[in-house]
């Protein structure tokens, strides 16, 4: 089968092929792949649309010399508006609900990560800002619903895919894997919202009510008396859909630690204490310390909020600190109070190598360069090379798939020059001709991925080339 039957089948297999324009049905790029046709829905089919991200994309493509280069950023950075936004006013405030792409409900993680990259654009479009706001707004909403629940669904009819799981999701609740950095991500977008415009709406009653409700679930999931209430059986063979031991997890040491029983890919933890997540936890209360200081008004949560982060930061200096035989000091990925410790990465973020990306370390702190280096190594058992490529994996779709976030995450964090080149190259070299990312591809065929239609990879890539361009733009000039 030659490239171009093969991506066509490809995008027919995982719906691809309708969410894009007319003109790419005839595959114009392919039959001239000088022109690089846009992949974009027209602008009549696109579920957002912000005049400041139209100007950015024209600005930064004026800037990068490639051809292929640009028209990559150009599909990708906007794949968010274009294609996965539902924005509308309900009882008077915005409400923005944003699916992770080919699929229909929207996660906590995905959807902070998706409206990522606009925030810098919040105080030039008022509609980027009301966006944001819509999903603060939704978010709160979510974690009323259920604060373990992962990923949600707008219409409180619809069923869910895993309804058979145990216990059963409420309605409006797609999954209910409990992970750490689903509700820090909550945490997230608000603090920097407020940060970039000293704007205080969104912090009402009802986001009182779900920040307090975060911080209790993060207090239960420190299991310090060996109890939990969270629980999640999933009937079937996949081994990392659901925790070992009745939907319990391994046995843990309590330690100071946030157990969680799942992992940002959406995989069951090995050992419960995931030290990405801890660390994200870490920032999470501190950034809360701070809202409840400045806006609420409430000097006695914001110190339990300080007092917290600075357990968890004790906790994983003593507990997730590991010598390594051939890298120093670096985080293990995983413990479990006892002294057991699993050494690798995942590319899913928050991860080790995005430590500096989240806010957990400078890209020269000592701890983090020794974690890194291992995790770009071959020392991590899901560090893969490839024919086209080399980049972090994750156990979520096996043992010989590379991820492009992983790609891009270790270009976000990099202060090297020929380092950031590099993976823009392969990034080039691995998108199958379609100028979209994909959530993995195999090693030595990019043309074997999964997800055609994947948001968060996209508006990711989007962010990287804009941070090259604002910060070493002669780069883009290769």
């Amino acid at each position: 089968m030659n490239r171009r039957n093969f991506l066509i089948n490809k995008l027919k297999a995982t719906g691809g092929m309708s969410l894009l324009p007319a003109q790419s049905l005839v595959f114009g790029n392919f039959e001239n792949y000088q022109n690089y046709i846009s992949q974009r829905p027209t602008p009549d089919k696109r579920t957002f649309t912000s005049d400041a991200v139209e100007e950015l994309i024209k600005e930064v493509k004026n800037n990068i010399s490639d051809p292929e280069l640009a028209w990559m950023f150009e599909n990708c950075y906007p794949n968010t508006l274009d294609t996965t936004v539902d924005y509308e006013v309900i009882d008077g405030k915005p409400d923005t609900f944003i699916i992770t792409g080919d699929i229909d409900a929207m996660w906590l993680r995905d959807s902070t990560a998706q409206v990522w990259p606009y925030m810098p654009l919040i105080k030039k479009d008022p509609k980027i800002k009301n966006l944001i706001l819509g999903l603060i707004n939704r978010q709160v909403k979510c974690v009323l619903t259920d604060p373990y629940a992962n990923a949600f669904y707008k219409d409180l009819m619809k069923k869910s895919i895993y309804a058979e799981d145990l216990p059963n999701p409420k309605p409006g609740v797609h999954e209910r894997k409990w992970e750490i950095d689903s509700l820090c991500y909550v945490i997230r977008l608000s603090y920097h919202y407020y940060k970039i415009t000293g704007d205080t709406t969104p912090f009402d009653a009802q986001w009182d009510d779900a920040m307090r409700l975060i911080f209790e679930t993060f207090r239960t999931e420190q299991r310090k008396d060996g109890s939990s209430p969270y629980t999640f059986i999933r009937r079937g063979t996949a081994m990392i859909d659901a925790p070992i031991f009745s939907g319990t997890g391994r046995p843990i040491k309590p330690t100071g630690l946030i157990c969680s029983m799942f992992r940002p890919s959406d995989d069951a933890t090995l050992y419960p204490y995931l030290i990405p997540s801890n660390i994200f936890a870490e920032i999470s209360l501190s950034q809360l310390e701070e809202i409840y200081t400045e806006v609420m008004n409430d000097s006695s949560f914001a110190k339990e909020c300080n007092d917290f982060s600075s357990e968890i930061k004790e906790a994983v200096a003593q507990h997730a600190i590991k010598e390594h035989m051939d890298f120093g000091s670096i985080y293990a990925y995983e413990v479990d109070g006892f002294g057991n410790t699993l050494f690798m990465d995942d590319a899913n973020v928050p991860s080790l190598l995005s430590l500096a990306y989240i806010g957990g370390h400078k890209p020269t702190d000592p701890i983090y360069k020794n974690t890194r280096k291992f995790v770009t190594s071959y020392s991590n058992p899901y560090f893969l090379k490839g024919k086209n490529a080399e980049g972090q994996a994750s156990p979520h779709t096996g043992k010989d798939r590379i991820w492009p976030m992983g790609i891009i995450l270790r270009g976000i964090t990099s202060i090297d020059e020929k380092e950031i080149l590099h993976c823009i190259a392969m990034l080039k070299a691995t998108h199958a001709d379609s100028g979209f990312m994909h959530e993995a591809f195999l090693k030595d065929n990019p043309f074997d991925f999964y997800r055609s239609w994947f948001a968060w990879a996209n508006t990711l890539f989007g962010e990287f080339i804009i941070k090259v361009y604002n910060e070493n733009p002669k780069l883009l000039k290769a």
